[in-house]
């Protein structure tokens, strides 16, 4: 069978692989401003993210306020001290693991969920979680231009949703999914840092790949 008439060129195919390998959840950032053109472009891809009915129920809010910043980073960090006591025997593992970049990084966003979406039944009417699901399409390929313009973002999801509604005065139809960590790094680590740290391993696609029907031994 030949080849599609759209496939893209070798080059260009490559570079989209390797952007999508070469993704990583960042945690570490120099201190230097993200070029507004960057974030520009950047921005513009997250909001070609695909959605369900065409909805769009992604908001995006860019934290200016330094004082703003810090007291989202507070926030983060009375999540992570409650996360670490539901982890039990791993707590002071996990309290070893850098899991946000919140005061360093250039920018700092959080995207949001337009709940008002509800409203849409197109796509939605046996499957409501898809309003969320699109807005993850959002933030991957907000993730995956940052990195095609060498630029790191962590996704923080240690946080307490009301506590970081009420702060940014969001309205009653609306909730944080995200707070987006993005700016310049010194290196993109090799494997992503919970692998590197032991924290937990990557499986390979052929535990996760079935045919037909779930095999009665998969997990």
């Amino acid at each position: 069978m030949s080849d599609s008439i759209h496939r893209y060129d070798e080059a260009d195919r490559a570079a989209i692989y390797r952007v999508i390998r070469e993704r990583r959840d960042v945690r570490s950032f120099v201190r230097t401003p993200v070029e507004p053109e960057t974030l520009g472009r950047i921005l513009e891809s997250a909001h070609a993210a695909p959605s369900v009915g065409l909805s769009q129920p992604w908001r995006f809010l860019r934290i200016t306020d330094p004082d703003m910043r810090v007291t989202i980073h507070a926030l983060v960090q009375e999540e992570r001290a409650r996360t670490a006591d539901a982890l039990g025997g791993r707590s002071d593992e996990f309290l070893r693991l850098k899991v946000e970049g919140i005061l360093d990084c250039g920018e700092l966003i959080v995207a949001a969920l337009l709940t008002g979406g509800t409203r849409e039944i197109f796509g939605r009417r046996t499957l409501p979680e898809m309003d969320l699901a699109s807005v993850a399409c959002a933030i991957e390929n907000l993730w995956l231009a940052a990195r095609a313009e060498g630029l790191g973002l962590g996704w923080v999801s240690m946080f307490d949703p009301q506590a970081l509604a009420a702060l940014l005065r969001f309205p009653p139809d609306a909730r944080p999914v995200a707070v987006l960590c993005l700016g310049h790094v010194q290196a993109f680590d090799p494997a992503p840092r919970l692998a590197i740290e032991r924290w937990r391993q990557p499986r390979p696609l052929t535990d996760m790949l079935y045919e037909n029907r779930w095999p009665e031994d998969a997990e």
